[in-house]
C-alpha cells in the first residue's frame, strides 16, 4: 500500500491510499491549506490500527 498526496485545483492538499493492486482504499474527506497538515492527517490514519470497528445503526 502507498499513500499519495497532491495539491488540488483549489490549491488545497489532499491524500489517498492505494492498495498494492492499484485500487483506492481511502481518500481525504477534506482539503488542507498546509502541506504539513495533510501529512499529519496521513500519520493519524496510519496510527489508527487499534481503533475499534463499529457498525453504524441507521
Amino acid at each position: 500500500m502507498k499513500y499519495y498526496y497532491y495539491k488540488d485545483n483549489k490549491g488545497e492538499w489532499r491524500w489517498w491510499l492505494n492498495a498494492s493492486n492499484g485500487k483506492t482504499l481511502a481518500v481525504s474527506s477534506e482539503g488542507y491549506h498546509n502541506k504539513q497538515d495533510c501529512l499529519d492527517a496521513i500519520t493519524l490514519v496510519k496510527g489508527s490500527g487499534s481503533a475499534p470497528v463499529v457498525e453504524h445503526q441507521t
